[in-house]
């Protein structure tokens, strides 16, 4: 696997990923499991990797830094 998710991507990745995952333990009734949803911006940033974006041929990385 290639990164493909450069530094502000993977930061803003990463704040929205917790930040939807904390409706999961703050919201009530079914809302609460929108924020699951949330895992996936955090893996993506967390690994630097998004299929998503290798299936486009898209990348926010800097040239020197792909396949680190």
């Amino acid at each position: 696997m290639k990164a493909n998710v450069g530094g502000v991507d993977r930061a803003l990745r990463i704040v929205l990923g917790l930040g939807l995952l904390s409706m999961f333990f703050l919201a009530e009734g079914t809302l609460k499991y929108v924020g699951l949803v949330g895992i996936i911006p955090l893996l993506t940033g967390l690994v630097r990797f998004c299929p998503l974006y290798s299936l486009i041929g898209a990348s926010t990385c800097p040239r020197g830094t792909r396949g680190a």
